[in-house]
């Protein structure tokens, strides 16, 4: 399955009763497996997870750390770019020119990479006290 149809799919699952806004989230790891993710919201709304977050929590609990590509698609009039934490989240596991592909469910698409979505990302090297 390709990363639009996977984040296609898993959209129709986000649990999203206070926003109905739901989003799905696809992404190619370096092992070839697609892992997915949709939003699941919490009348606590703090407590509620992204899309991205999911499908990389998924992917890391398979036991894999690199993302090579995503794709996150939402029912919005313009592509929807992920929020603050799930930017750093993807800068974790994937390079800075990993393509981003964000959609919206009319079809729009635009592409993106890692790094353009988190200039100046906080990493490991920041810690580095050497």
């Amino acid at each position: 399955m390709d990363l639009k149809t996977a984040a296609q799919a898993v959209r129709k699952n986000a649990y999203a009763p206070y926003s109905r806004f739901k989003v799905g989230a696809a992404l190619l790891a370096e092992d070839g497996t697609v892992y997915v993710g949709c939003n699941v919201e919490n009348v606590a709304y703090p407590e509620g997870t992204c899309a991205e977050a999911g499908a990389i929590a998924a992917m890391v609990a398979s036991g894999v750390q690199k993302i090579v590509e995503a794709y996150v698609i939402a029912d919005s009039p313009d592509p929807v770019p992920p929020c603050g934490g799930c930017r750093q989240k993807l800068s974790e596991f994937a390079a800075r020119d990993v393509s981003v592909t964000l959609a919206t469910t009319d079809g729009v698409e635009f592409r993106t990479t890692v790094g353009d979505l988190l200039p100046g990302a906080f990493d490991a090297g920041h810690m580095d006290k050497s």
